[in-house]
């Protein structure tokens, strides 16, 4: 973007492999390192940089246009953005919209986001794609160095595989969204990452959300007396939550209903005795098919993840809580998209019914935890 007189700061995105994208600095200037990761949704790019599960992650927007409907104070998903970089081609020098407060590029400099346009992401896409999501670094200003200095900071970065990161988006504090009308069952949602729009989907359903901590013990979540547990979303590698799995496996022990969605999901998994692997680059974007292996339902989704289950579509496994399936997979390659227990009253799935921005068909899927919990009533 070019300043207010018109001259053009000079930015890089430096791979981890060494190719390096030129443009122009976005938001504020300086450095940012994180994984280089490519988000396909055309649209909801408010609520995907507010997304605790893009933190410690550079955001490649592939459509080219970005910053149209400026940044409003309604559709955050968090109390702040928590990418650590971002990357677009054509930002919009006004936006048009009747919500819009401020620009994007004001918002992402306000909120100290490091940034850069101008670049050819269709390119850097296909790059990503071919080698696989991988260590980044955003520099401008007084932080751009020679292309030797920044790939050598890029690569003392932190990898994404071992890291361990809810803890650091959690809330601290545990707090309560009411019911909407009549309350009809009290939820505990542990926080690992949790969108806003969560809490507001179950609340629509009668259902009053303590959200707590990643850290809380078995007994905080006993006393909230909850009729069901809720896994959130969230950052990081799924193998490091040795404490929430064990804390699910107390929930599947008590057969209180269960519900997980994305990191969640596969948090449920590990309980289940599923491993889980880092993908090659993952699935992000609001139009992602899915498949219900019961009913062979295709739904259209939305999706933010990094690593996955292990496991074949439709494939039933024995459990230390009895028998389970892989229920949802995508056809595009057969990547585990949800985990069902027939002997406990849990089930869990990778995409985001609650899709802020994205596509309303996964929906239903919070009217299924209601279910579970009327049956455990």
């Amino acid at each position: 973007m070019s300043t207010a007189n018109g001259t053009r700061t000079p930015a890089a995105l430096v791979l981890e492999d060494g190719r390096i994208f030129r443009g122009s600095a976005y938001g504020a200037r300086g450095r940012s390192l994180g994984e280089a990761v490519f988000c396909t949704g055309m649209t909801g790019y408010q609520e995907t940089l507010t997304d605790p599960s893009y933190h410690r992650q550079i955001v490649v927007q592939t459509a080219p246009q970005i910053g149209n409907t400026g940044w409003n104070d309604e559709d955050d998903e968090s109390s702040r953005i928590w990418v650590s970089g971002y990357v677009v081609r054509d930002p919009a020098r006004t936006p048009s919209n009747w919500r819009s407060k401020r620009t994007l590029d004001e918002e992402l400099e306000r909120q100290g986001v490091v940034g850069i346009s101008e670049v050819d992401t269709r390119t850097l896409t296909r790059h990503l794609r071919e080698q696989g999501a991988m260590r980044s670094g955003v520099f401008s200003g007084e932080a751009l160095g020679s292309d030797e200095e920044m790939l050598a900071q890029v690569k003392a970065s932190p990898q994404m595989k071992g890291a361990d990161l809810a803890g650091e988006v959690s809330t601290k504090q545990s707090y309560v969204v009411e019911a909407q009308g009549e309350r009809k069952f009290r939820v505990a949602a542990l926080d690992l990452g949790i969108k806003s729009n969560t809490p507001r989907m179950m609340a629509a359903r009668g259902i009053e959300v303590h959200v707590l901590s990643s850290a809380s013990t078995v007994d905080e979540l006993l006393a909230v007396e909850a009729d069901g547990v809720f896994l959130s979303n969230g950052p990081g590698d799924p193998a490091t939550t040795a404490h929430a799995t064990e804390l699910t496996k107390a929930v599947l022990q008590r057969e209180i209903p269960l519900f997980g969605i994305c990191f969640g999901n596969q948090i449920l998994g590990r309980a289940l005795g599923l491993g889980t692997y880092k993908m090659r680059y993952g699935h992000r974007g609001i139009n992602i098919p899915v498949i219900d292996v019961a009913t062979k339902r295709v739904a259209i989704t939305a999706q933010n993840h990094g690593f996955a289950l292990e496991g074949e579509p439709g494939q039933r496994f024995e459990t230390p809580f009895g028998a389970a399936q892989i229920s949802h997979y995508c056809p595009n390659d057969d990547t585990v998209e949800g985990v069902r227990a027939f002997d406990v009253p849990a089930f869990s799935v990778q995409y985001h019914p609650e899709a802020a921005a994205g596509p309303h068909d996964a929906a239903p899927l919070f009217d299924e935890f209601v279910s579970l919990m009327e049956k455990k009533s």
